[in-house]
């Protein structure tokens, strides 16, 4: 009798036990909320250029919208390279607590998915990312938006102010994601301009403020009154100003630096994406692993209009928006031919049309246009 009643007391005691056990590992990882995250953020710029700016300004209204006190619960790091170093970033983040990271650079997104695949409960966000899609983790997120959609609403403003008909465009490299921003952008300058022509030089970097001013000082010589970029600095909105000419500019305002030479400016509005990330994350819902926002909902915007923008311009933008918005424009629209770097050929004939973000959220169309004219 006694030694059941010890057998007994010595089984409840173990289930006990192994319940306390249980809690403890739960509690370990319980689910994050507005107030107890720690969120980290990859910069591989200094933080102080346009394009990190963009990404800070995003995930700060994110913060203030859910909640999350911005200058203690975020972590940022910047200068983190693209290479296996980025890995010691990493792992002081996820040391720190961190339960999701953000990253802006697609030079991270090997390493974070490597993090993604040791730490199950760690979330890896990654921009204009292409693995989420792909692996077999669920913790790994790629996010974009269809920027081609507010660079051609951009290029409309251009196609409305050029009087010489020819369009400068300084751009990082020839990637999919750059030659569909500004190949859209110079479709929406053609819709209001079928006359217009456009050259691109290629600064073969992100961040080179001198590289950039100087390949804009060489499309002015050209005869370029309109000039636009696809880089990370102010450098050519700069060049703009103080040549006189008119400038669409990228991931920020650009009319504080050059206020008489800003037609308007375009840039991914990344708290749209934060915001929700993070919302899925304090729910215990799934983020998406590939996620692409539109204009119509935010998730790209333009500037105000500056004052070199020509009469008529933002009633052009407005109409064109509203038929993006209901698929009755397109913005790769045929007729339209072009190559791309491997001699592949696109020819589309009228009524056709190229879509977009038809299979990720990073942009795919790399094809080089008639019109557009590569300077080396």
């Amino acid at each position: 009798m006694h030694r059941r009643l010890a057998a007994a007391l010595l089984a409840a005691l173990l289930a006990l036990s192994l319940a306390a056990c249980g809690q403890d590992q739960g509690a370990e990882n319980p689910t994050p909320t507005p107030e107890t995250v720690r969120i980290g953020l990859l910069l591989q710029g200094d933080g102080e250029n346009a394009y990190d700016q963009n990404h800070i300004q995003g995930l700060q209204d994110a913060c203030r919208t859910l909640g999350i006190d911005y200058d203690t619960q975020v972590l940022v790091r910047t200068g983190v390279p693209e290479d296996e170093t980025c890995r010691d970033t990493i792992r002081e983040l996820v040391d720190a607590g961190c339960q999701i990271l953000f990253s802006a650079s697609q030079g991270h997104e090997l390493y974070l998915t490597e993090a993604a695949g040791d730490h199950p409960d760690l979330q890896v966000c990654q921009a204009v990312g292409t693995l989420g899609a792909q692996d077999d983790l669920d913790n790994t997120h790629d996010a974009y938006a269809r920027l081609y959609e507010a660079s051609y609403l951009a290029g409309i403003a251009a196609g409305e102010t050029t009087a010489t008909n020819l369009l400068g465009y300084v751009a990082a490299r020839p990637t999919a994601q750059v030659i569909s921003a500004y190949t859209a952008y110079y479709l929406g300058a053609k819709h209001a301009n079928p006359d217009v022509t456009m050259v691109v030089r290629y600064a073969n970097t992100w961040n080179d403020a001198g590289q950039e001013a100087a390949l804009a000082q060489g499309l002015i010589d050209l005869g370029c009154d309109v000039l636009s970029h696809y880089t990370d600095t102010s450098a050519v909105a700069e060049a703009a100003q103080a040549n006189g000419v008119a400038v669409v500019g990228y991931n920020q305002d650009m009319a504080a630096v050059a206020p008489d030479a800003a037609l308007v400016s375009l840039r991914v509005d990344w708290s749209v994406y934060d915001t929700y990330a993070l919302s899925c994350l304090f729910q215990g819902e799934e983020i998406p692993q590939d996620w692409c926002g539109s204009y119509a909902e935010g998730a790209c915007v333009l500037s105000d209009l500056g004052q070199a923008a020509a009469p008529g311009t933002a009633q052009a933008i407005q109409t064109a928006a509203e038929g993006l918005a209901d698929g009755s424009l397109q913005v790769f629209a045929g007729p339209l031919h072009g190559v791309n770097g491997e001699g592949e050929v696109l020819s589309l004939g009228e009524g056709a049309f190229y879509t977009e973000n038809q299979t990720s959220s990073a942009p795919t169309f790399r094809y080089i246009v008639d019109g557009i004219t590569i300077l080396e």
